[in-house]
């Protein structure tokens, strides 16, 4: 996890013999013998798929949707100000991570939130450069990603949705405020948004996965997930989720559409 972060293919078997093309759910019909000539004809109805498309597919948001800064060093050099000695120390990494944690849990407010880093940093960083680091720390939308989305919007049977680790300030750049546009506005063509700071809890656990799968409705092989996170990969497949790692270092489009057109879509 970054001290600031935000935001089974099924595998269809070949059968080596033309016998062996029989579906399970067709195995106790009676299959005709080409070899006997009074054999019954017998119309076979077509192969069932071994599963259904899913009816939500779910999108995590940095690193799939949204590129993001992966270290404090790079939010530094994106903002310009200086990575400055000492932030590498074990044990105020840790203390930031837990900071963090908090924050993208909802239990810490961000006129909190600021000053605690600073305080992790031993002053290094004033509270008012941990904010500048923070709002740098998203960078820009991955290339056609929208698109995606709003095909899928368009599929009759499927839905789409969201489950993102990410924070208040971070989920407000999602939303158009009077005049000004939306920093980042892909996500809000998606139907289920959910967040950590909403949600009270953040993946990998759990109780995430179960929060979304009760707001949602849906559950299992119903949803197909796409992360950038081996971990939280895991654990949406441990859940009987579909479940597909995303390369946040490519694009995404391209990943997206094949992994999609595998299950159907």
């Amino acid at each position: 996890m970054s001290e600031l972060g935000s935001p089974s293919r099924v595998v269809f078997g070949q059968a080596d013999r033309a016998s062996d093309r029989i579906t399970q759910a067709n195995v106790d019909c009676p299959v005709p013998n080409p070899q006997v000539s009074n054999s019954p004809k017998i119309d076979l109805p077509p192969a069932a798929p071994v599963q259904a498309p899913p009816k939500l597919v779910t999108f995590d948001w940095g690193g799939v949707i949204l590129r993001h800064c992966r270290s404090w060093a790079e939010a530094c050099q994106h903002v310009g100000i200086s990575v400055r000695e000492g932030m590498d120390d074990p044990e105020l990494q840790a203390l930031r991570r837990k900071i963090n944690q908090e924050f993208q849990c909802g239990r810490m407010s961000e006129a909190d939130f600021f000053p605690a880093i600073s305080r992790a940093t031993l002053d290094l960083y004033s509270p008012d450069e941990v904010r500048t680091i923070h709002c740098g720390w998203l960078l820009r939308e991955y290339h056609g990603v929208a698109d995606v989305i709003e095909s899928l919007n368009n599929r009759r049977g499927v839905e789409t949705a969201l489950l993102s680790n990410t924070n208040a300030a971070h989920w407000r750049r999602h939303l158009s405020t009077g005049f000004k546009p939306a920093d980042f506005p892909t996500i809000g063509l998606i139907k289920h948004k959910h967040a950590s700071h909403l949600l009270g809890h953040a993946k990998p656990g759990v109780e995430i996965y179960r929060a979304f799968e009760k707001s949602v409705g849906m559950s299992g092989s119903d949803i197909l997930f796409f992360d950038d996170l081996p971990e939280n990969i895991l654990i949406a497949r441990e859940l009987g989720w579909r479940a597909e790692l995303i390369d946040h270092t490519r694009e995404t489009k391209p990943q997206l559409l094949d992994k999609l057109a595998l299950v159907g879509l």
